[in-house]
């Protein structure tokens, strides 16, 4: 008979979300933040979370995993920047339970681990990311997830210590879905990491580059090698990722297919490398996020990042406002990125355009180089606090200045 072990995290203040319901239950975020939007006055529950894993490694997520008795209890008190007013934000519902693939790391040994910490990245073994997650967390156990939103949920409901996860690349811009899910998700940002991209064309052996028709790879990575692919006349496939598609290609053995991938995932997967820095530009660099349940203690002894988003009534001039708090205390801004604010009623109706919505309301990511614990920062916090419809820190954290 298989033996069952109950796992259970310690009780967490949650924030109920408008309607509660069972559904929704599995996606209460339980960590405290930077938060600047009205304080109402809601109720606040405590609810136990379980996960039980059977002799095989296998786990139940579904709805039932969740018991222990739900108790009342008082406002959690959120961190901020001003303490004589108090903030909240409630997350959006995550839409889907968490991935299988997960589960490659097998849970009943989690506790056997000791210190090394347990660090997920999207993808499959020999992808950039896993690279990234090694050079931020030496020695760390690295778990592969299939999506990005696995990763952010495997932190939250505690399978894993850390997620590190590209936010930016030099060449092909911002990862969007990223910034959405910082803003769904209650991570804290914890530190930074900047890593190298080089790009080799990767076959199965035996396999000469004339004999290549095609090619795949992430559409980023067939972005970065635009010229190069053209030259060959290699028709592009798109793929989930790099490393999948070394793999997709070592499994079937193709014979008229290439890979464009990491050097790491060619000792992986066993393939023979036909091309090194085949990328168009040699001044490739990723960024990722490392992010943690809890914020990092923010210092002035080394260079600190602070990652901000707000959003701002529409009129004119009002961003230039927004941005001046920074200028006039002579912070420098390394980063800012717009996105749709989603799910959210379109603000303004024009007649003269049959309908139409005037504007879009809009979030601003913004990062600058100050730590939390500098006054400078808290001023002009204090400052965008005045006028922004919504003001949320990200985390405040160590930059990365060295590129590997």
């Amino acid at each position: 008979m298989a033996t069952t072990a109950i796992v259970r995290s310690p009780k967490l203040p949650l924030p109920l979300p408008e309607t509660t319901t069972t559904s929704n239950l599995q996606s209460l975020n339980h960590n405290n933040t930077f938060l600047f939007t009205p304080l109402h006055n809601k109720r606040r529950r405590f609810i136990s979370i379980y996960a039980s894993t059977d002799s095989t490694g296998s786990s139940d997520l579904s709805n039932n995993a969740f018991g222990g008795e739900i108790k009342k209890g008082q406002a959690i008190e959120l961190n901020k920047v001003n303490d004589d007013n108090p903030y909240e934000f409630n997350a959006k519902d995550s839409p889907n339970p968490l991935p299988r693939p997960l589960t490659s790391a097998d849970l009943s040994n989690m506790a056997s681990e000791g210190s090394r910490l347990r660090v997920a990245y999207q993808g499959v073994r020999g992808a950039y990311s896993e690279s990234a997650a090694e050079k931020a967390y030496p020695n760390c156990e690295a778990v592969p997830c299939e999506q990005f939103d696995t990763a952010f949920e495997a932190v939250e409901r505690w399978l894993v210590d850390r997620a590190v996860l590209p936010i930016e690349n030099s060449l092909g811009g911002s990862i969007h879905r990223n910034y959405d899910l910082l803003l769904r998700h209650r991570l804290h940002i914890v530190g930074e990491v900047k890593l190298a991209i080089s790009h080799c064309l990767l076959a199965n052996n035996g396999v000469k580059i004339e004999d290549l028709k095609r090619v795949l790879s992430h559409p980023q990575a067939l972005a970065q090698c635009e010229n190069t692919l053209t030259k060959l006349g290699l028709v592009r496939e798109a793929v989930d990722d790099t490393a999948g598609a070394a793999k997709y290609i070592a499994f079937n053995k193709l014979k008229d297919a290439g890979a464009v991938a990491s050097l790491a995932a060619s000792r992986i997967y066993g393939l023979n490398v036909l091309a090194q820095d085949i990328q168009d530009d040699s001044d490739n660099v990723t960024r990722f996020l490392m992010l943690a349940r809890e914020p990092i203690i923010p210092g002035t002894d080394k260079p600190f990042k602070t990652s901000v988003v707000f959003s701002l009534d529409e009129g004119p001039g009002v961003l230039f406002k927004a941005l001046a708090v920074f200028a006039m205390r002579n912070i420098n801004l390394t980063k800012i990125e717009s996105r749709p604010l989603q799910k959210q009623a379109l603000r303004v109706l024009d007649d003269s355009l049959d309908g139409f919505p005037k504007y879009f309301p809009y979030l601003f990511y913004v990062d600058f180089e100050a730590s939390m614990a500098d006054q400078r920062a808290q001023n002009a916090l204090g400052h965008l606090k005045e006028f922004a419809t919504f003001l949320r820190v990200l985390g405040s954290y160590p930059s990365d200045s060295g590129i590997a």
